[in-house]
């Protein structure tokens, strides 16, 4: 049990929700940046911009080195610090049966967005200094910075805080009680979609292999093959999203080249192991067959949102309102995980189409499955009111008695029937019959009695 007060408690936990993910994640860049150095043979003297610089590239700002811009950054370091961030603050946050207090909560909140804030701050400093001496290196755009920052932390918040009073939140604003099912469908349908869209990922560099053993072969030493390696690793949920976007029918775009389901435009594209993935022209019907994810995914929302069936208009709106919040979060993913890629120019996917298709077929599919998987139920029939009942006509009134007519005369008793001759005479044969089976009963009765001036030996 721990003994320390209250407050001393609250100030460790607010501080760690603060600045925990954040020097982790500086702890990590540091190690890598070091290494990079200490392996190249280099001075130490842009060590501090360059750290900066990739602590503010895990929050997707992008980073411009002699007047190229690197704006695609990998989203599995700024899905870690989402991660993080959720994790620390749902922790600090106590539970709705624990005795909720807003005002911790708030605090909380303001920690995990006043912390990043804080050395996001710093790390523009520290990049602006090293811009003068490194000239290659550019300062960010300050207030995309923040607003980056801003947003990856303010997810994570809200992510924590919600798995802890997010059900007491929506009761107390008077929302549906069905919006947390939603809320899990979507979450089921988008893992449903990246997990199979890695496996076509996967699969598709198997198919691809030769073309990925071209691309390690730009290098040839073992610690340039292993950078391709780890740099590949941060960008497989990129790929994953291109590749999600072309499985619902949508397209990704790397520079001028462009990949959907009906048609495969070639190009140039940089020179990274995972990106082996992408399809070759000509198209195959192979990749029409990707059609089949979307439609899987789809049916993983409806079997979510039937595990409480609903009425019909609810049970709708339920798998809209998951489709909605799904295609809003795949937006948001493919407009993270593009940008702009130097020469090669523009990378990400068509927003235009994307997030409408992801609705399309999470809303189709999933309300099918909803109507078929049986979460919806009809409304109970309310019973029909009884008929009133219908009264009596009013009885004819009959003749009114008289009063002055004698009252009936009482009738008679009659007398009691004679019994039959044949019945008298059984009744007298019965007492006879039993004297006769008995010796000992005595026939007449007079022979109990004794008369006074009888003596005891029986003389007068």
């Amino acid at each position: 049990m721990n003994q320390r007060p209250v407050g001393t408690r609250q100030a460790r936990e607010l501080l760690r929700v603060a600045f925990g993910p954040s020097v982790v994640a500086l702890v990590v860049i540091a190690a890598i940046v070091l290494l990079q150095l200490l392996i190249a043979n280099s001075d130490m003297t842009g060590a501090l911009g360059a750290i900066a610089s990739m602590w503010l590239g895990v929050h997707l700002v992008p980073v411009s080195i002699g007047g190229a811009e690197l704006g695609v950054m990998p989203l599995l370091p700024m899905l870690a610090m989402v991660w993080g961030t959720a994790r620390t603050t749902a922790a600090a946050t106590a539970p709705v049966g624990a005795g909720v207090s807003w005002f911790v909560t708030r605090w909380v909140v303001a920690s995990a967005l006043g912390g990043p804030l804080l050395i996001a701050a710093i790390a523009l400093a520290v990049v602006h200094d090293a811009a003068s001496v490194l000239t290659e290196l550019q300062t960010p755009h300050a207030l995309r910075a923040f607003l980056s920052v801003l947003a990856v932390h303010g997810i994570g918040a809200v992510i924590g805080v919600g798995s802890r009073v997010g059900r007491r939140l929506m009761a107390a604003a008077g929302l549906p009680g069905w919006l947390p099912d939603s809320i899990r469908a979507a979450a089921a349908g988008l893992l449903a979609l990246a997990g199979l869209s890695g496996v076509v990922m996967a699969g598709s560099m198997i198919v691809h292999w030769s073309t990925m053993d071209e691309l390690y072969s730009i290098t040839g030493s073992l610690f340039g093959q292993l950078s391709l390696t780890v740099l590949s690793v941060l960008y497989i949920p990129n790929v994953m999203v291109g590749t999600a976007a072309v499985a619902v029918g949508s397209s990704a775009h790397i520079g001028l080249a462009t990949f959907s389901s009906f048609t495969v435009l070639g190009g140039d594209i940089p020179a990274l192991p995972v990106l082996a993935a992408v399809p070759t022209p000509p198209l195959g019907p192979v990749w029409v067959a990707l059609l089949i994810v979307a439609a899987v995914s789809g049916v993983a929302v409806g079997q979510q949102c039937s595990r409480r069936p609903l009425p019909l208009l609810p049970a709708m709106a339920k798998v809209l309102v998951a489709a909605a919040l799904a295609a809003v979060t795949m937006a948001v993913l493919g407009h993270a995980g593009g940008g702009r890629l130097g020469n090669f120019g523009d990378v990400g996917v068509d927003q235009t189409t994307f997030g409408p298709a992801v609705f399309l077929w999470f809303a189709g599919i999933g309300a099918l499955t909803v109507a078929m998987a049986g979460g919806v139920t009809r409304r109970p029939r309310k019973p029909k009111p009884a008929p009133d009942p219908v009264p009596d006509p009013d009885p004819e009134p009959g003749p009114e008695p008289d009063l002055d007519a004698e009252p009936p005369a009482e009738p008679e008793p009659e007398p009691d029937p004679a019994p039959e001759p044949e019945l008298e005479a059984e009744l007298e044969a019965e007492p006879k019959a039993a004297a006769a089976a008995d010796p000992h009963v005595v026939h007449d009765p007079e022979e109990h009695f004794m008369a006074d001036d009888d003596g005891p030996s029986g003389t007068h």
